[in-house]
């Protein structure tokens, strides 16, 4: 479906342009042939220039109008039997005299499709691991099929969602958006499914869920890892079955939603550990996409500084001089832990508080002129291997690495200790414990002792060394720092050691279990939860 988008066809080779203004007419789409010599002007109708030969100064000359001024793709009809690097590198596609005019349509439709999407939506981005994801959204919009959506906090996770929806045949039905972690257990259910007068205390009325509102529409359920596995159990009904039955309901209530869910953690850690169903995890993830961290994708951070100024200077009603290349050389340099929503948030600042003058690096904050800003990458860590014939490290590691996965710590810091601590256990061939120390931060940068929240102090006990304490009992007599200790002892299973660490981190922060969660690296629910399944007391 085409709507008013338009084909600008160059007239370099006149027999050609006929051929290609037909197929794209056929297709559905106007065109409109441009001279060598013409200047293009602004046009926002214009989704894609074709050049039929033009590699000459005119030809360049165009392209660069396209790509400067409009922001549309370029294709390219060359006429040498193989294009150089320096034309396959210039235009998006490149064609040979060879391809088929049913070829260039083809790709030119979802050319022009991800310009429609980034339009409807306001996702920004030009290099190849966005123009992967804009593809992938375009090629599974039309389909019924459930979409799965990963990648770390604010890297659009949304927009994606709402493109999917606004490019589907449910485009005039409801898109509601739910995010899961917002709501209580008690509260998520009659939010999603709905419930009956009288269910429950407070229910003065039968009321529809988010489901039934979103019927022949789409339903966008971000942060999935949240959902408790009660809830979970009849998401999976809706999967599988099309219906569900509202809170205190007896009739089953039928429905036609496509789900689109979204979660920045790694579901597949949350399957092993018990906390996501396996079958429903196979049931969201028929159809995936997987957006990049900004960091991977420097080359749009000048594109996306142009169009948050613009946006932030014509909703604040402010003019905003610019900002120097040296300024936003910092910009692209920085890490961007935070991703585009940082990045949306800094450059809004910098339009609100601007001093009338071209930004300048001192007026970049210092923690990103410094590169130093909090970490957040939720780093998957890959299980090394052996050096001795390449086998796998011991099963009580796995639990080490896992929980250091969800602590989030910072990977470079973490593989440099580990390497310390394998040359540690590598020389201590009577290592049979392994003891691990949720502690303080230190200042000043990592201590010796590794010691930080969401780390884990990771050391070989042998025979020979000083007596452990017992396990999970903390000793009056030890000094402060000595709180939080966790011993492995053979024979301890994964849930042993996580009712260790659970209780060693309850104990470190004085039972105050919104402070333990954050430690760990988990949701308060899923604390909840775990205190109630290892039955401590707090």
């Amino acid at each position: 479906m085409s709507d008013d988008a338009r084909i600008l066809i160059s007239t370099h080779d006149l027999p050609r342009a006929g051929e290609l203004k037909d197929g794209f007419g056929k297709a559905g789409y106007r065109t409109e042939l441009v001279t060598p010599r013409e200047r293009i002007a602004q046009d926002d109708l214009a989704a894609l220039l074709i050049l039929t030969g033009g590699t000459d100064e005119d030809g360049t000359a165009l392209a660069e109008q396209a790509q400067d001024v409009l922001h549309i793709p370029v294709f390219a009809m060359i006429d040498e039997q193989v294009p150089t690097a320096r034309q396959r590198s210039a235009f998006e596609e490149v064609f040979t005299p060879s391809a088929s005019i049913q070829d260039v349509v083809l790709l030119g439709r979802r050319a022009v499709e991800r310009k429609r999407l980034r339009d409807i939506t306001g996702i920004v981005g030009q290099t190849d691991a966005m123009r992967e994801v804009l593809e992938r959204v375009v090629q599974i919009a039309p389909v019924a099929s459930t979409v799965l959506v990963t990648g770390e906090s604010g890297t659009g996770k949304e927009l994606v969602a709402r493109g999917l929806h606004h490019l589907s045949s449910r485009r005039h039905k409801p898109f509601i958006a739910v995010n899961v972690a917002a709501l209580s257990e008690t509260l998520l259910e009659s939010e999603l499914f709905g419930h009956e007068k009288g269910s429950f205390t407070g229910a003065i009325d039968t009321r529809k869920g988010l489901f039934e509102l979103a019927n022949s529409g789409t339903i966008f359920l971000d942060e999935i890892g949240e959902m408790p596995l009660t809830t979970q159990t009849k998401l999976l009904r809706v999967l599988e079955q099309r219906e569900f039955h509202r809170v205190g309901g007896e009739a089953p209530i039928t429905v036609d939603v496509r789900i689109v869910a979204a979660t920045n953690q790694d579901l597949r850690q949350l399957v092993a550990i018990g906390d996501f169903r396996r079958d429903l995890y196979f049931r969201l993830n028929v159809l995936s996409i997987q957006l990049p961290p900004l960091r991977e994708r420097r080359a749009d951070i000048p594109l996306l500084v142009e169009t948050f100024v613009k946006d932030a200077s014509d909703r604040n009603d402010l003019d905003f001089p610019g900002i120097s290349p040296e300024a936003l050389q910092i910009l692209i340099d920085y890490s961007w832990p935070g991703n585009i929503r940082e990045l949306k948030n800094l450059v809004e600042s910098m339009v609100v508080l601007a001093p009338g003058r071209i930004i300048r690096p001192e007026d970049i904050p210092q923690d990103v002129r410094s590169g130093r800003g909090t970490s957040l990458l939720p780093v998957s860590v890959a299980r090394p291997a052996d050096e001795e014939g390449g086998r796998r490290l011991r099963p009580e590691l796995e639990f080490v690495f896992r929980t250091l996965v969800e602590l989030r710590v910072d990977v470079d810091d973490l593989r440099r200790e580990f390497e310390e601590y394998r040359n540690l256990l590598g020389s201590s061939a009577d290592a049979g414990a392994i003891v691990g120390r949720v502690g303080p931060r230190a200042t000043g940068g990592l201590p010796d002792e590794f010691t930080y929240p969401g780390a884990i102090e990771i050391g070989a006990y042998s025979p020979g060394a000083a007596e452990l304490p017992a396990q999970g009992a903390a000793d009056e007599s030890d000094d402060e720092e000595e709180r939080g200790v966790v011993v492995f002892r053979l024979g301890m299973t994964i849930d042993d050691m996580e009712r260790e660490a659970i209780a060693a981190a309850l104990d470190q922060v004085d039972g105050n279990r919104r402070k333990a969660a954050e430690l760990l690296g988990i949701g308060e629910r899923t604390l909840y939860r775990k205190i109630s399944k290892y039955e401590l007391e707090t």
